[in-house]
């Protein structure tokens, strides 16, 4: 299982966001993961479709877009147009997932559905061998900063479980709270995609942060090839 780091650029400096984005690059992280917010499936309110398409030039990384609006069969067509590689929805925000899977894999893009912390695992089970990735939410969606919830492992350990039983091959990305004090423990229960703000962006540099991911990942990358990545 190969590991990746999509840095939130919530927490970035929009002053030097495109060089930011192209440190991210250099690091090593495969991911620009972006936040779509529309200030009522959450209550904040964030960038859109003109800063990835302003965005889009800057980086070659595979752009991670997770939709936090209602409805978000409305924008799949736009949001594919500015540059999103991948889209992930809510299953809460929408009474149309099977519609919203076909239109986003019909525009060419991977797909992701993301739930919120509580909402039940289960849930996603129905559309498993339909999407490319699920995203478990490990906050409240719709803040940057927010504290890691810890029954979020025991989240990520039952879907890796039912995914691993099926034979499938969907990645499980986690939002919230994630940094190096407890990227070890977030993959260990079966995360492989890696969604990181604060940690990326402040503090210390940010090659210096994503180092930090790197040395988690490669870690287990190493722990697995010699049979001991089974740990959960």
């Amino acid at each position: 299982m190969m590991y990746i780091l999509a840095p939130s650029l919530l927490a970035a400096d929009f002053n030097i966001l495109g060089q930011q984005i192209l440190e991210t690059q250099k690091a090593g992280a495969e991911y620009l993961h972006i936040d779509v917010m529309d200030g009522i499936f959450v209550p904040s309110i964030s960038f859109g479709m003109p800063l990835i398409k302003s965005i889009r030039e800057t980086s070659k990384q595979f752009f991670d877009v997770h939709l936090m609006i209602v409805e978000p069969e409305r924008y799949i067509q736009e949001f594919v147009e500015c540059g999103a590689d991948g889209i992930t929805f809510h299953l809460e925000a929408t009474e149309h997932a099977e519609r919203v899977i076909e239109e986003i894999h019909a525009k060419g893009a991977e797909v992701g559905i993301s739930i919120k912390p509580k909402t039940p695992v289960e849930a996603v089970y129905p559309y498993l061998d339909k999407v490319e990735m699920i995203l478990i939410m490990s906050v409240e969606p719709g803040f940057g900063g927010q504290t890691f919830i810890p029954e979020s492992y025991e989240r990520i350990r039952q879907l890796r479980n039912y995914i691993d039983e099926k034979g499938l091959s969907v990645k499980i990305e986690v939002d919230g709270g994630l940094g190096k004090k407890n990227v070890r423990e977030v993959i260990d229960a079966g995360a492989n995609v890696c969604v990181a703000g604060s940690a990326v962006f402040k503090k210390r540099s940010i090659s210096d942060n994503i180092s930090q991911f790197m040395a988690a990942f490669e870690e287990k990358e190493e722990k697995n090839r010699n049979g001991y990545g089974k740990d959960r």
